[in-house]
Protein backbone atom coordinates (compact mmCIF):
# COMPACT_ATOMS: atom_id res chain seq x y z
CA UNK A 1 0.00 0.00 0.00
CA UNK A 2 1.09 3.55 -0.74
CA UNK A 3 -0.81 6.48 0.77
CA UNK A 4 -0.39 9.94 -0.77
CA UNK A 5 -0.88 12.74 1.77
CA UNK A 6 -1.46 16.11 0.11
CA UNK A 7 -1.19 19.50 1.71
CA UNK A 8 -3.97 21.72 0.36
CA UNK A 9 -2.88 25.35 0.03
CA UNK A 10 -0.14 25.77 -2.54
CA UNK A 11 -0.27 22.11 -3.59
CA UNK A 12 -3.84 21.39 -4.66
CA UNK A 13 -5.12 24.95 -4.85
CA UNK A 14 -3.20 28.09 -5.78
CA UNK A 15 -4.25 29.86 -2.61
CA UNK A 16 -1.03 30.66 -0.76
CA UNK A 17 -0.41 33.89 -2.64
CA UNK A 18 -3.94 35.07 -1.79
CA UNK A 19 -3.51 34.18 1.89
CA UNK A 20 -0.02 35.68 2.16
CA UNK A 21 -1.07 38.95 0.53
CA UNK A 22 -4.12 39.16 2.79
CA UNK A 23 -2.04 38.46 5.90
CA UNK A 24 0.56 41.08 4.93
CA UNK A 25 -2.22 43.64 4.44
CA UNK A 26 -3.73 42.83 7.82
CA UNK A 27 -0.34 43.06 9.56
CA UNK A 28 0.32 46.42 7.95
CA UNK A 29 -3.08 47.58 9.17
CA UNK A 30 -2.02 46.67 12.70
CA UNK A 31 0.98 48.96 12.41
CA UNK A 32 3.57 46.35 11.42
CA UNK A 33 4.38 46.84 7.71
CA UNK A 34 4.87 43.51 5.96
CA UNK A 35 4.73 41.83 2.55
CA UNK A 36 3.87 38.43 1.12
CA UNK A 37 7.50 37.27 1.00
CA UNK A 38 8.07 37.94 4.70
CA UNK A 39 4.81 36.22 5.59
CA UNK A 40 5.83 33.21 3.50
CA UNK A 41 9.08 32.87 5.41
CA UNK A 42 7.48 33.31 8.81
CA UNK A 43 4.09 31.66 8.61
CA UNK A 44 3.53 29.42 5.58
CA UNK A 45 2.46 25.90 6.46
CA UNK A 46 1.83 26.64 10.13
CA UNK A 47 -1.43 26.21 12.01
CA UNK A 48 -3.77 29.14 12.59
CA UNK A 49 -2.97 28.98 16.31
CA UNK A 50 0.76 29.25 15.65
CA UNK A 51 0.30 32.05 13.10
CA UNK A 52 -1.72 34.12 15.58
CA UNK A 53 0.87 33.52 18.30
CA UNK A 54 3.62 34.58 15.89
CA UNK A 55 1.79 37.78 14.99
CA UNK A 56 1.35 38.67 18.66
CA UNK A 57 5.07 38.09 19.21
CA UNK A 58 5.89 40.40 16.28
CA UNK A 59 3.57 43.11 17.59
CA UNK A 60 4.59 42.71 21.22
CA UNK A 61 0.95 42.85 22.27
CA UNK A 62 -2.21 40.75 22.11
CA UNK A 63 -4.30 40.92 18.97
CA UNK A 64 -7.61 42.79 19.13
CA UNK A 65 -10.54 40.67 20.23
CA UNK A 66 -12.11 38.71 17.33
CA UNK A 67 -9.28 39.77 14.99
CA UNK A 68 -8.59 36.19 13.95
CA UNK A 69 -12.26 35.52 13.19
CA UNK A 70 -12.62 38.70 11.14
CA UNK A 71 -9.37 38.06 9.27
CA UNK A 72 -10.47 34.52 8.43
CA UNK A 73 -13.85 35.73 7.16
CA UNK A 74 -12.15 38.26 4.88
CA UNK A 75 -9.80 35.58 3.57
CA UNK A 76 -12.64 33.14 2.88
CA UNK A 77 -14.43 35.82 0.84
CA UNK A 78 -11.32 36.30 -1.30
CA UNK A 79 -10.77 32.59 -1.74
CA UNK A 80 -14.37 32.03 -2.82
CA UNK A 81 -13.99 34.55 -5.65
CA UNK A 82 -10.30 34.24 -6.64
CA UNK A 83 -9.27 30.65 -5.94
CA UNK A 84 -8.07 28.38 -8.73
CA UNK A 85 -6.70 24.83 -8.70
CA UNK A 86 -2.99 24.34 -9.22
CA UNK A 87 -2.32 23.81 -12.93
CA UNK A 88 -2.96 20.23 -14.11
CA UNK A 89 -3.72 18.93 -10.62
CA UNK A 90 -7.10 17.44 -11.55
CA UNK A 91 -5.66 15.45 -14.44
CA UNK A 92 -2.77 14.25 -12.29
CA UNK A 93 -5.05 13.13 -9.46
CA UNK A 94 -7.14 11.19 -11.97
CA UNK A 95 -4.00 9.35 -13.13
CA UNK A 96 -2.58 8.44 -9.72
CA UNK A 97 -3.76 4.94 -8.72
CA UNK A 98 -2.97 5.19 -5.00
CA UNK A 99 -5.15 6.03 -1.97
CA UNK A 100 -4.92 9.69 -1.03
CA UNK A 101 -5.96 12.20 1.59
CA UNK A 102 -5.58 15.88 2.47
CA UNK A 103 -3.74 17.01 5.63
CA UNK A 104 -3.70 20.79 5.99
CA UNK A 105 -2.84 23.37 8.63
CA UNK A 106 -5.94 25.35 7.67
CA UNK A 107 -9.30 25.35 9.43
CA UNK A 108 -11.73 22.69 8.09
CA UNK A 109 -14.06 25.37 6.67
CA UNK A 110 -11.24 26.80 4.58
CA UNK A 111 -10.06 23.38 3.39
CA UNK A 112 -13.52 22.32 2.24
CA UNK A 113 -14.22 25.70 0.64
CA UNK A 114 -10.95 25.44 -1.26
CA UNK A 115 -11.52 21.88 -2.47
CA UNK A 116 -15.10 22.64 -3.49
CA UNK A 117 -14.19 25.88 -5.29
CA UNK A 118 -11.41 24.12 -7.21
CA UNK A 119 -13.57 21.12 -8.10
CA UNK A 120 -11.22 18.72 -6.28
CA UNK A 121 -13.43 17.52 -3.41
CA UNK A 122 -14.53 14.29 -5.20
CA UNK A 123 -10.92 13.10 -5.36
CA UNK A 124 -10.70 12.92 -1.55
CA UNK A 125 -14.19 12.28 -0.18
CA UNK A 126 -14.12 12.22 3.61
CA UNK A 127 -10.35 11.83 3.80
CA UNK A 128 -9.70 15.47 4.69
CA UNK A 129 -7.83 16.28 7.91
CA UNK A 130 -7.05 19.58 9.64
CA UNK A 131 -4.47 20.64 12.20
CA UNK A 132 -7.44 21.54 14.42
CA UNK A 133 -7.84 17.78 15.01
CA UNK A 134 -4.42 17.29 16.64
CA UNK A 135 -2.47 18.79 19.53
CA UNK A 136 0.39 20.29 17.53
CA UNK A 137 0.48 21.69 14.00
CA UNK A 138 3.31 21.47 11.49
CA UNK A 139 6.32 21.24 11.81
CA UNK A 140 5.26 18.71 14.48
CA UNK A 141 4.42 15.30 12.97
CA UNK A 142 1.01 14.97 14.66
CA UNK A 143 -1.20 15.79 11.66
CA UNK A 144 0.51 13.47 9.20
CA UNK A 145 0.62 10.62 11.71
CA UNK A 146 -3.08 11.12 12.44
CA UNK A 147 -3.99 11.22 8.74
CA UNK A 148 -2.04 8.04 8.01
CA UNK A 149 -3.61 6.24 10.96
CA UNK A 150 -7.11 7.25 9.87
CA UNK A 151 -6.37 5.93 6.38
CA UNK A 152 -4.91 2.65 7.62
CA UNK A 153 -1.34 3.32 6.51
CA UNK A 154 1.96 3.27 8.38
CA UNK A 155 4.48 6.12 8.12
CA UNK A 156 6.70 3.96 5.91
CA UNK A 157 3.78 3.50 3.51
CA UNK A 158 3.08 7.24 3.24
CA UNK A 159 4.37 9.92 0.86
CA UNK A 160 3.70 13.57 1.72
CA UNK A 161 3.37 16.26 -0.97
CA UNK A 162 4.09 19.69 0.55
CA UNK A 163 4.92 23.26 -0.46
CA UNK A 164 6.24 24.50 2.89
CA UNK A 165 9.46 23.77 4.78
CA UNK A 166 7.35 23.36 7.93
CA UNK A 167 5.37 20.62 6.20
CA UNK A 168 8.48 18.87 4.91
CA UNK A 169 9.93 18.91 8.44
CA UNK A 170 6.67 17.47 9.77
CA UNK A 171 6.86 14.63 7.25
CA UNK A 172 10.48 13.93 8.19
CA UNK A 173 9.62 13.84 11.89
CA UNK A 174 6.73 11.49 11.10
CA UNK A 175 9.11 9.09 9.36
CA UNK A 176 7.52 9.69 5.96
CA UNK A 177 9.06 10.33 2.56
CA UNK A 178 8.18 13.71 1.08
CA UNK A 179 7.98 15.49 -2.26
CA UNK A 180 8.39 19.26 -2.25
CA UNK A 181 6.16 21.18 -4.66
CA UNK A 182 7.31 24.64 -5.74
CA UNK A 183 4.98 25.31 -8.64
CA UNK A 184 2.20 27.58 -7.38
CA UNK A 185 2.08 31.37 -7.78
CA UNK A 186 3.93 32.09 -4.53
CA UNK A 187 6.82 29.73 -5.32
CA UNK A 188 10.29 30.61 -6.57
CA UNK A 189 13.82 29.14 -6.62
CA UNK A 190 14.37 30.16 -3.00
CA UNK A 191 11.35 28.14 -1.90
CA UNK A 192 12.50 25.12 -3.93
CA UNK A 193 15.90 25.30 -2.22
CA UNK A 194 14.25 25.65 1.20
CA UNK A 195 12.13 22.54 0.56
CA UNK A 196 15.21 20.54 -0.37
CA UNK A 197 17.09 21.83 2.68
CA UNK A 198 14.19 20.85 4.93
CA UNK A 199 14.46 17.25 3.74
CA UNK A 200 12.27 16.76 0.67
CA UNK A 201 13.48 13.67 -1.19
CA UNK A 202 12.43 15.20 -4.51
CA UNK A 203 11.41 18.77 -5.41
CA UNK A 204 9.17 19.39 -8.42
CA UNK A 205 7.99 22.63 -10.00
CA UNK A 206 5.24 21.17 -12.22
CA UNK A 207 2.35 19.04 -11.02
CA UNK A 208 2.70 16.89 -14.13
CA UNK A 209 6.02 15.66 -12.67
CA UNK A 210 4.31 14.23 -9.59
CA UNK A 211 3.51 10.71 -10.90
CA UNK A 212 7.14 10.13 -11.88
CA UNK A 213 8.33 11.46 -8.51
CA UNK A 214 5.98 9.11 -6.66
CA UNK A 215 7.17 6.12 -8.69
CA UNK A 216 10.79 7.11 -8.08
CA UNK A 217 10.24 7.10 -4.31
CA UNK A 218 8.37 3.80 -4.49
CA UNK A 219 11.22 2.23 -6.47
CA UNK A 220 13.81 3.50 -4.01
CA UNK A 221 11.80 2.17 -1.07
CA UNK A 222 11.41 -1.21 -2.76
CA UNK A 223 15.14 -1.47 -3.37
CA UNK A 224 15.91 -0.62 0.25
CA UNK A 225 13.28 -3.01 1.61
CA UNK A 226 10.97 -0.32 2.99
CA UNK A 227 7.21 -0.46 2.57
CA UNK A 228 6.39 2.52 0.33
Amino acid sequence: MTLLIFDCDGVLVDSEIIALEALAKLLTGLGRPSNALECRRLFMGKSVKDVLAGIEAMLGRPLPENWGTEANAELLDRLASELRPVADVGAVLARLPYPRCVASSSHPDRIHLSLDAAGLAPFFGERVFSATEVANGKPAPDLFLYAAEQCGASPSQSIVIEDSPAGILAAKRAGMASIGFAGASHADEELAADLAAAGARIVITKMTDLPAAVESLRATAFESGNAV
